[in-house]
């Protein structure tokens, strides 16, 4: 069990947070990740194109869509103890090892590493994030994700 400031996850390393829903994504997914990024490569906006010349069939997640779901899968997944407040740090890792094709679903499984203290009364968490794609063997994406954690008593007021 990790505590902090009295803050108890209730998790040990290698524990389970959770997993999300099940959640498909759509042609119209890639082609408002393609515009709001501005980059519609046709690998991921155009299945006519993958058709005929793509290196997949069809068209493709963004391995930076996949990895935007995260956010959401943890709301989802990953619960934090009551009035704490978590941000993105980054991660420690990435791989992107499977493409995700036009219309999977896929959901985000979470597991806790690990929190170390810091001075200002937050911590560091490490999770273990890995996208899994319903039927397929090879997860989409593998991440050590880092987020600070706020208890209530290290949040500024």
């Amino acid at each position: 069990m990790t505590q902090h400031s009295g803050l108890s996850l209730g998790l040990g390393p290698g524990s389970v947070m959770g997993v999300s829903d099940w959640t498909t994504l759509t042609q119209e997914d890639f082609n408002i990740f393609g515009k709001v990024t501005r980059d519609e490569d046709p690998m991921y906006t155009d299945p006519d194109w993958c058709a005929a010349h793509g290196p997949f069939p069809t068209t493709i997640s963004f391995g930076f869509f996949t990895l935007a779901l995260l956010t959401g899968f943890s709301h989802q997944a990953s619960p934090w103890p009551e009035g704490a407040y978590a941000i993105n740090y980054g991660f420690d890792r990435i791989r992107f090892l499977a493409p995700v094709p036009v219309n999977s679903r896929v959901r985000g499984h979470f597991t806790f590493l690990g929190a170390e203290p810091r001075e200002d009364g937050s911590f560091l968490s490490r999770m273990e994030v890995t996208v899994e794609i319903e039927g397929v063997d090879k997860p989409a994406l593998v991440a050590e994700w880092l987020g600070l954690v706020f208890p209530p008593e290290a949040q500024a007021r």
